[in-house]
């Protein structure tokens, strides 16, 4: 098994600072790039108001050495990450689940009033567009900064 880590200094605000802007000095590798680049799926945990974790599962997208996905504003993870911007992400080669990366972090929560970005995602992964919302449906875009990343691979 190969480990490579990559860290950066923590962040000292992980309240409220969920829309400010991080800076990083992580840089992914090219194997990470390639696996998030990827049609994987990524295992996404915040931290609930208890502390305790909450986990879900989402479409990703690679943007430099950040990576997005799509939620719509209210949903628990948002909720979470407007208290608690520290976010981990855990994401598995479909083909090879044995190799993987965790990507540890803050988000920034950012708007999508086009709702661009679950129509980019649906292209990646299912080849078609999402199934049309409700006008009404606030889509927001989650933006992982990096402040740590391991990879695993067999």
């Amino acid at each position: 098994m190969t480990i490579s880590a990559s860290t950066a200094a923590p962040s000292a605000a992980h309240s409220a600072a969920a829309s400010v802007p991080t800076v990083s000095s992580v840089s992914f590798s090219d194997s990470v790039r390639a696996l998030l680049d990827g049609r994987n799926f990524a295992a996404v945990a915040t931290l609930g108001p208890d502390g305790a974790p909450q986990n879900s599962v989402v479409w990703i997208k690679r943007e430099g050495d950040t990576v997005l996905f799509s939620s719509t504003d209210g949903r628990q993870k948002v909720r979470n990450l407007r208290r608690d911007a520290r976010i981990s992400i855990s994401v598995f080669d479909l083909a090879n689940p044995y190799t993987s990366v965790e990507i540890r972090g803050t988000a920034e929560i950012l708007p999508d009033p086009d709702k661009r970005l679950p129509h980019e995602l649906s292209h990646k992964y299912l080849g078609v567009d999402p199934p049309a919302e409700k006008d009404d449906e606030v889509r927001l875009i989650i933006r992982v900064v990096p402040q740590r990343v391991l990879g695993f691979s067999a």
